[in-house]
């Protein structure tokens, strides 16, 4: 992992190679994460969180914005080392504990090709066999999140996988896309390997028409600071990854 990245007074990038991570401050002195990187990225992750003068214990939340490795791999771990619960959307909640069987992306040609890339890069990083977790309460469209400083929207946004969320804080303009939406060499583009590509297409479109986007933490690629709706607006996912 590279340095942190303070995106807002309270929001900080950990970035990974695969799947970047977001520390939350909360008003209590706790610290939330949004998503958990591959599994073996638990103890970078309470170092980062250390760094910011948090303790193990003081990771109070764990929020999946969906069920896949590179987000909820490190999720038991970090349940393990710091008693925090788990948040996810409920239609992903079988695949995170392991009582269902994870649907399977329908690719693209090119998303064929990245998909090999990644996975090759994955068995070449030798990292650990995923390990499920239990999921402490599912999140539905309409949720808030409670504990944050400022009002936290969740959005049910299907179609990367069938119970993606977002996470949506108005105040702020801050926006938590999931795997929705990502960025590549400095432009806005639809999350690839999705389970239905027509349902992600219009998340990503829900997305970029909510008011006072400023920030968007993408999981993938370099965060949008500043100007967001403007980027998202500019995007073509229609075109992405064909």
């Amino acid at each position: 992992m590279d340095e942190l990245t303070q995106l807002t007074p309270t929001i900080w990038q950990l970035p990974f190679p695969v799947g970047h991570v977001y520390a939350v401050a909360l008003p209590d002195g706790g610290y939330a994460v949004v998503d958990t990187g591959v599994p073996g990225s638990a103890p970078a992750i309470l170092d980062a969180l250390t760094r910011l003068g948090g303790r193990p214990g003081e990771l109070r939340q764990i929020v999946l914005t969906h069920s896949h490795l590179d987000h909820m791999g490190s999720a038991a771990d970090l349940v393990a080392a710091t008693g925090a619960r788990v948040l996810a959307g409920a239609a992903d909640a079988p695949y995170i504990r392991g009582t269902a069987p994870e649907p399977p992306p329908v690719f693209t040609p090119r998303e064929r090709e990245v998909h090999a890339q990644v996975t090759a890069g994955l068995v070449a990083a030798d990292i650990p066999p995923v390990r499920h977790v239990g999921v402490d309460r599912e999140l539905h469209e309409g949720d808030t999140l409670d504990g944050w400083s400022e009002p936290v929207r969740v959005l049910h946004v299907p179609g990367h996988t069938p119970g993606s969320i977002a996470l949506y804080l108005p105040e702020s303009g801050v926006l938590f896309p999931g795997d929705t939406i990502a960025t590549v060499d400095g432009r806005v583009v639809l999350g690839p390997f999705n389970v239905d590509r027509e349902r992600a297409i219009a998340s990503f479109r829900r997305l970029a028409a909510l008011d006072g986007l400023d920030t968007v933490c993408v999981p993938h690629g370099d965060p949008v600071r500043g100007g967001a709706r403007a980027a998202l607006a500019a995007a073509t996912p229609e075109r992405d990854w064909l």
